[in-house]
């Protein structure tokens, strides 16, 4: 791991290990070249429907209607309780009981009919309860499953705690969520491994897509670090050019409903030229040979997969879950992880030799590689990634050379509307103290209800935002005084003399 000096991780949305990366090596019998077992698929397994019929895993083909690429055609059950069904049938199993992962076709129904109900996730026409059962094949995917084939893939990456998207993301950067389960809007204490980074005088960077990155917003040490550690995509690109990457560097997509996050129903497409845009921006640039990329999944999103999430999660803290005093003791729903460097063989099928690895092993691996202490008592617990590099010459071949990236040929047919993470974003924005015109701190966001005014607005409070910290800095903040409103008179008064200020007698001024 010392010939490494970059850690380069990508963070996408809300898929499973099977419905991404469940048929990769199908072809010879779940096992890779290299001779490593493979956990995938077999082409059998199958989840009630609640009327009495197994629905089985099948390929989702290239004639499937608008596009393959929207499957599963409407937003999976998310959050804590959704997924108690999808792994157990109830929503409040026994403690330490062992998931079956039959519940995913009965929640995936609910799902739709809440969607359709609410007109929330713009349900495609012709979406099915079934349709969870779908997954993609290698050649729908020819940039997720190369790089997978080519350098490594985790079969045995599970999300940090079995909810949905933010508490998994507060794991991956700061070991914990702080008993918090779901994405509304928290208030976070507790450091985070780029604060951690900062103090052991380690670089890092947070780059958003294209827009200001939602994770610089979650932590004290981020919220207060200097505005050279954040960007967007370009800026990434330019730094990996220039050969100036930090020591680790994490990526956020857009999370827009015409984004590149891959979260259902969006365009897993527009993902796959995402993946293949970060991987050569790393390949061409100059930190190649010492850089280490992960493609990494925040939770499944309720999409299907077989493998029961193992029980014996390390607790972060003594914080007790905020629904039914959950002890973060049961890992979340397994999640597609692929491993890329020159310094891995083509064909590894990467485990840790004891533990599980969850999204703190990222973490794991920086503190191990950058001497940094660890955060929690999960990522200290965790396994490292670093036994992934086994080779002491880097490669110089290439497994995407010739590989076409897909499109959909469509664009998301959603109305325009912004997506439940862009609300969350510019919720945590409208939520910072940033002096207005007047020097108070009174903000009352404008209507937010379209993709393009949430945009505006996540671009222009953090630029406010920003300018309100850079006076901090330069000095304290002295309220403007608010202009006299004019006085309204009934038609044909005159408006009375200004009172003239007695002179202040001589000491009292």
């Amino acid at each position: 791991m010392s010939s490494i000096k970059h850690v380069v991780q990508l963070m996408l949305e809300n898929r499973s290990f099977d419905q991404m990366l469940g048929f990769l090596y199908e072809d010879s019998g779940n096992r890779s070249p290299a001779g490593h077992p493979f956990e995938g698929l077999t082409g059998r397994e199958t989840n009630p429907d609640g009327a009495g019929h197994e629905v089985r895993v099948f390929k989702i083909g290239r004639e499937v209607q608008p596009s393959p690429y929207f499957m599963p055609g409407g937003d999976p059950g998310e959050g804590f309780f959704n997924t108690n069904v999808q792994l157990f049938s109830t929503e409040n199993p026994p403690d330490r009981a062992r998931p079956d992962n039959r519940g995913f076709v009965v929640n995936f129904r609910s799902a739709i009919n809440y969607d359709n109900g609410q007109q929330y996730m713009h349900v495609l026409p012709g979406t099915a309860p079934n349709d969870i059962m779908g997954m993609f094949t290698p050649d729908l995917l020819p940039v997720l499953s190369g790089l997978a084939r080519g350098y490594a893939v985790c079969d045995r990456w599970f999300a940090s705690v079995p909810t949905q998207t933010i508490p998994n993301r507060c794991f991956a950067a700061a070991a914990t969520s702080q008993g918090h389960l779901d994405n509304k809007v928290k208030t976070f204490t507790c450091p985070s491994i780029f604060g951690q980074l900062s103090r052991f005088g380690v670089d890092w960077a947070i780059f958003g897509y294209n827009q200001p990155p939602m994770t610089r917003l979650d932590y004290p040490d981020t919220r207060n670090a200097p505005d050279s550690h954040f960007g967007l995509f370009s800026d990434f690109q330019a730094r990996a050019r220039a050969g100036t990457l930090p020591a680790y560097t994490f990526l956020e997509p857009d999370f827009s409903y015409t984004g590149n996050s891959q979260h259902p129903n969006y365009d897993v497409a527009l993902g796959e030229q995402l993946i293949h845009d970060v991987y050569y921006t790393l390949r061409d640039s100059p930190c190649w040979n010492e850089t280490l990329l992960l493609i990494t999944y925040d939770e499944h999103g309720g999409c299907y997969d077989h493998v029961p999430p193992p029980y014996g999660a390390t607790p972060p803290d003594d914080t007790v879950g905020e629904f039914d005093d959950f002890d973060f003791r049961r890992f979340g729903v397994r999640v597609p992880a692929v491993l890329i460097s020159p310094l891995i063989e083509p064909g590894t099928v990467f485990r840790a030799d004891h533990g599980t690895i969850d999204h703190t092993s990222v973490l794991k691996t920086i503190e191990e590689r950058w001497n940094v202490p660890p955060l929690t008592r999960r990522d200290a617990a965790a396994p490292s990634l670093a036994d992934v590099l086994t080779r002491d010459e880097p490669r110089t071949d290439d497994p995407l050379a010739g590989v076409v990236v897909p499109t959909s040929g469509m664009v998301h047919p959603g109305p325009g509307k912004p997506s439940a993470l862009e609300l969350v974003h510019a919720q945590r924005l409208a939520d910072l103290p940033v002096a207005n015109a007047y020097g108070t701190f009174d903000h009352q966001p404008p209507d937010l209800s379209t993709a393009a005014a949430v945009a505006d607005y996540i671009r222009a409070r953090t630029a406010a935002w920003k300018q309100h910290k850079a006076r901090r800095q330069a000095g304290p903040i002295m309220a403007t005084p608010r202009a006299p409103l004019p006085t309204v008179l009934p038609e044909g008064e005159d408006a009375p003399a200004p009172e003239t200020a007695a002179p202040v007698p001589a000491g009292q001024g």
